[in-house]
């Protein structure tokens, strides 16, 4: 409970809070067409990975996730898989690369862990496969949060990044937080998002997907740390 939104490390009570919102101006690349049609690269149908970070609540207990799938099937999209994995940075991290990293995957969003706690490992975990960070997004949905919870969302460390040509979103694990971030941020911009980072996939950062999710031969390297090392938050 020392989350902004709800503890953190507790999957069901991360409401770690919100936020990294007020970044908002990332969807705006207008270099995504000569002409300024920078949505011509926009995906329709996006299949989600879904992960859940907790070391305490089960698929079958967990109202966040069930919120999420909810949201992004009524948004006509699809959650292609969805796995539940405890508070230890190898298991998020591992996870994360090998959903990021499969073919029937466009994005994927984790719930859990981004509080202050000890074992609030989500935000080292992923940092380190980001080939790009997307610091708006925690800043949005912190801005966001702050109208809900006020001063308590200096405690999110929500965050999100590109993981071989998939965006991949961190949110705290409470409902609340995930109705804020999927509902406000995620699905209004995932497909600019995806289109965007699909682009030329497979050269720079890594974004060669396998059928299961192995990392392809001469992708980037998972463990590579940030180059300033610090949060989005």
């Amino acid at each position: 409970m020392s989350d902004a939104h709800d503890s953190d490390h507790d999957a069901g009570g991360d409401h770690d809070a919100g936020g990294d919102h007020d970044a908002g101006g990332d969807h705006h690349h207008g270099h995504d067409g000569a002409n300024g049609h920078h949505h011509d690269h926009d995906v329709d149908a996006v299949a989600f990975g879904m992960v859940t970070v907790s070391s305490s609540r089960s698929l079958d207990d967990d109202p966040s996730g069930e919120h999420l799938v909810s949201a992004v099937e009524d948004a006509g999209h699809e959650v292609a898989v969805r796995e539940l994995v405890p508070d230890e940075y190898d298991s998020v991290q591992g996870t994360v690369d090998r959903l990021a990293r499969r073919k029937d995957t466009d994005a994927v969003v984790t719930t859990g862990g981004t509080g202050v706690t000890p074992d609030d490992v989500t935000p080292e975990a992923v940092r380190g496969l980001f080939s790009k960070r997307l610091p708006g997004f925690g800043e949005l949905f912190r801005r966001f949060s702050y109208e809900e919870i006020g001063t308590r969302t200096v405690g999110s460390r929500a965050t999100a990044g590109v993981v071989a040509a998939t965006p991949v979103f961190c949110l705290p694990g409470s409902e609340n937080a995930v109705r804020l971030g999927v509902d406000e941020i995620i699905l209004p911009e995932i497909g600019h998002l995806v289109g965007l980072a699909g682009r030329g996939a497979g050269g720079e950062d890594g974004g060669d997907k396998t059928e299961d999710g192995d990392k392809a031969e001469g992708g980037d390297d998972a463990g590579e740390p940030d180059a300033d090392g610090a949060d989005d938050a």
